[in-house]
């Protein structure tokens, strides 16, 4: 099923599923937005969700790691079945989301933002060392670790969450629209460090992106949803050599 993103790091055609999500429904209050939604992400792979904007691609991201809550279907994790579950029970189970419109915490500063993002390591020690581990990857944080967040750039702001994520040290990492309102430069660094926890870590990805090819780009499999259904699955080979996607979207 699996193709690989990268020529220089082939990947397997089958992987355990960390994620399994059978026949999602959800919307909000009396609206409808997902229906019959069904999808796998395997550990240590990638994933892209695209589609037009309001496909309900965020609705998936917010269904899956429980802010919406369902109305039919089953969410299993890890191999547990964790429908109903709530945000904070995924968390401590190994999921992490980074949200498209408020990514990080405006009024703390860059190091407050990130030692939230790991409060679930289980001592100080281990907190550090993943602090250790961001700064490492984006030495940026450092230099401004006692800045206010919401005075840091765009994108510095972006590397501030996904250096949130981090922090969780997630099995699986949800990431919404990681590429909004940032330089081509910045989205290509960004969406490859994502490819190297994957490959390095072991870590899963589930990635709602709105540009295609940078995101077809780092993936293994993509989805593509219309109207609240999933309408095509490909490996990420596949769906770059279309060119072109305007009729699935």
């Amino acid at each position: 099923m699996t193709a690989p993103a990268l020529a220089e790091h082939p990947l397997p055609r089958t992987r355990t599923p960390i994620l399994e999500a059978r026949q999602l429904d959800s919307g909000y209050q009396r609206r409808q937005v997902l229906y019959d939604v069904s999808l796998t992400v395997g550990v240590g792979e990638v994933v892209a969700v695209l589609g037009h904007n309001g496909a309900g691609k965020t609705t998936l991201l917010k269904t899956l790691i429980g802010f919406i809550p369902l109305l039919g279907g089953s969410v299993w994790f890890d191999g547990k079945d964790r429908t109903g579950e709530s945000y904070t029970a995924k968390v401590r189970a190994g999921m992490s989301y980074t949200s498209a419109e408020a990514p990080v915490f405006r009024d703390l500063t860059v190091r407050d933002n990130l030692e939230l993002g790991g409060f679930t390591a289980p001592d100080g020690q281990e907190r550090t060392g993943r602090m250790r581990q961001v700064f490492r990857l984006f030495p940026i944080l450092e230099e401004r670790q006692r800045q206010r967040a919401g005075t840091l750039s765009g994108g510095q702001q972006r590397m501030l969450s996904l250096g949130m994520a981090i922090m969780a040290r997630p099995k699986l990492m949800l990431l919404d629209e990681p590429s909004l309102g940032l330089s081509p430069a910045i989205v290509q660094s960004i969406l490859q460090q994502i490819r190297q926890f994957a490959l390095e870590d072991g870590m899963s990805v589930l990635l709602v992106e709105q540009n295609v090819r940078a995101a077809l780009r780092i993936a293994d499999r993509a989805y593509f949803m219309r109207t609240g259904d999933i309408i095509l699955e490909e490996d990420s080979g596949t769906a770059l050599a279309r060119g072109s996607w305007w009729d699935l979207f």
